[in-house]
């Protein structure tokens, strides 16, 4: 076993008059792919701080190879600072030298970011792909990303998880996109309760490790007093309500989803709920023959839509392609250039955009959801705003805390508090899950999946589409409006191929390929496809059987001092088991979705 890179012994860091965290250990290895997962405010962005170097310990000593480069790409990189994004990124920052110009102009040429943009009218996905560009060109032999996927569009997204697997340092991720790390990530450091504890396995198989370490703890806390049973459930419960409502919703959303493919046909556990008002129309937006433009540029053209009560509308596309515009065009806040856009008179909305522009400084949590009282309305009942918080995961103790106080993932679950007590039977989300952690995420696909009015929703996470939406609505800045039923798979799974040669983004907008013909229209399932449909729960179950298996061979804290081959084959099985089970496990789902969409 090589030394590590980095690592933090016995670490402590104060915040206020306790402690974040104290008599922390953790090491980073040669090419180690983590992720870093834990609650918002758990203080996983000032582990990262500490890891980088960024942060005085008040305790215990972090210890790194020497002449080895430690580079934290920031959740909120400072670019605003500096005259241009190229000024930002040729930056040397707190590394011992700058980047090399011709790295840091060869990656922005790839990402398509333009670095003579002033810093101080560019987009948050300029000012993303400028840092992404300064991280990479300063060749670290540890990564540091701190949500780097936000503010980035879907072609960003790929283009880095292409540039991470071939990357030949170590690196930590923090992000919410479940896609993202469970394909990119081999072990998961989970942060709880200031301790971090090491999975020696991917996100992918993370919540399951984390589901059994879960039911020992609880074991252990019943020999303890009630009160710390109580904390402990509390803690758990966003978990526990996971495992409840997956393989259902799944289901509930597939069903969903062939009764609207059907309907387009040739013409085209968590105690959370919304407010619902009354809705009587069962089409609650139709756009006829649409089209949008400002000076000489098309946003939209010719666009026809007819949005039933019930729909969840995903809205995808890169950034600046105007997928904002489509959710006021449908909504009533612009006016078509051309066409009519009829809505429904009795639609109440409630709007979440990326602003957060309802959260005041200065003002308290107590301000925010009760005006400053002790009771909110909630589907016609009152609460106490103290039992409101736990439902949203919070601790009630916060109810009298500022804003301002709050890291950006705890306000953005106090907008949604505030916003989901609003009666509606239309919600709006632009790009809601920037700034949440994983947890909250599962309680907003619980609250979507519960709700009975229609949802339009913008959004770059692919694994959030697919849990959630009926229909993709992909924009492309051409004008053009590509409609598929289903969630971001089925809607990548349509889309023109990518030729062959493509190595960036830019290359990507010069050459689309032509459109493929259309598929014949099947009437059943073929015989191989019924086959494979009736075998796969067994092959499922033999996977699901042999990645608990590896998982408690590789739980033995011996085996990697004792036999590292032994123990690098068996982490290389369970990966690749776990790669399978996933492709069997979508195509189990795809072949049912057809075969439900067939039978109606």
């Amino acid at each position: 076993m090589s030394a590590p890179i980095l690592s933090l012994e016995s670490i402590g860091v104060q915040r206020g008059e306790g402690w974040l965290f104290r008599s922390l250990d953790l090491f980073i290895g040669e090419r180690d792919r983590l992720a870093l997962v834990g609650r918002n405010g758990a203080g996983k962005s000032t582990l990262l701080s500490v890891i980088a170097g960024q942060l005085e310990l008040d305790e215990g000593r972090r210890v790194v190879r020497p002449r080895a480069r430690v580079v934290l790409l920031e959740q909120d990189p400072p670019v605003e600072r500096f005259p241009t994004l190229r000024d930002f990124a040729l930056s040397q920052g707190d590394q011992p030298q700058p980047p090399e110009p011709h790295e840091v102009a060869k990656v922005a040429e790839e990402l398509g970011v333009d670095l003579d943009r002033p810093a101080a009218t560019a987009s948050g996905g300029e000012k993303r792909r400028a840092a992404i560009a300064r991280a990479l060109a300063l060749d670290p032999d540890i990564l540091l990303l701190d949500e780097p996927t936000n503010h980035l569009d879907l072609a960003a997204i790929a283009w880095l998880e292409g540039r991470l697997r071939q990357f030949s340092g170590a690196f930590v991720v923090i992000s919410h996109d479940r896609m993202f790390l469970s394909r990119l990530t081999r072990s998961t450091l989970w942060l709880d309760r200031g301790m971090v504890r090491r999975a020696d396995v991917g996100f992918g198989g993370f919540e399951a490790w984390q589901e059994k370490a879960e039911e020992e703890e609880a074991k252990a806390a019943e020999r303890l007093d009630a009160k710390l049973k109580l904390e402990l459930h509390w803690l758990q419960r966003g978990v526990t309500a996971r495992r409840r409502r997956n393989q259902g919703r799944l289901r509930k959303l597939q069903e969903m989803r062939a009764q609207r493919r059907a309907m387009t046909g040739p013409q085209g556990v968590a105690n959370l709920s919304l407010n619902e008002s009354e809705q009587k129309s069962k089409t609650v937006i139709d756009a006829q023959n649409v089209t949008i433009a400002f000076g000489e540029r098309t946003i939209l053209k010719n666009l026809n839509l007819k949005i039933q009560k019930g729909d969840r509308i995903g809205i995808v596309g890169p950034n600046g392609v105007g997928k904002t515009t489509l959710l006021k065009l449908l909504t009533g806040e612009l006016e078509p250039t051309e066409g009519e856009i009829r809505i429904a008179k009795t639609l109440d909305r409630v709007v979440v955009d990326q602003a957060r522009r309802l959260l005041e400084p200065g003002k308290s949590v107590r301000d925010i959801l009760a005006d400053g009282g002790d009771w909110i309305e909630v589907n016609g009942s009152k609460k106490h705003v103290a039992g409101y918080l736990k439902e949203f995961l919070f601790d009630p103790g916060l109810v009298d805390a500022k804003i301002e106080t709050l890291s950006g993932g705890e306000q953005s679950r106090i907008l949604l508090a505030r916003e989901f007590a609003r009666p509606s039977n239309l919600l709006v989300l632009d790009e809601p899950t920037n700034d949440l952690d994983l947890e909250t995420l599962d309680l907003l696909q619980e609250i979507i999946s519960e709700y009975q009015g229609t949802v339009l929703l913008v959004s770059h996470d692919r694994d959030f589409l697919d849990r959630t939406v009926t229909m993709v609505i992909g924009l492309d800045g051409s004008g053009k409006a590509d409609i598929v039923v289903g969630g971001y798979s089925d809607w990548e799974a349509k889309r023109q191929p990518e030729a062959s040669n493509v190595r960036s983004i830019s290359d990507a907008k010069k050459s689309a390929a032509p459109a493929p013909a259309a598929p014949k229209k099947q009437t059943k399932l073929s015989y191989k496809d019924q086959r494979e449909l009736d075998n796969l729960p067994a092959e499922i179950e033999q996977l699901g059987t042999k990645i608990q298996e590896l998982e408690a061979t590789l739980a033995d804290p011996e085996l990697y001092t004792k036999n590292p081959d032994k123990f690098a084959k068996f982490s290389a099985d369970l990966e690749a088991t776990r790669n399978k089970l996933a492709e069997r496990e979508e195509r189990w789902l795809e072949l049912e979705e057809l075969a439900e969409s067939l039978s109606s």
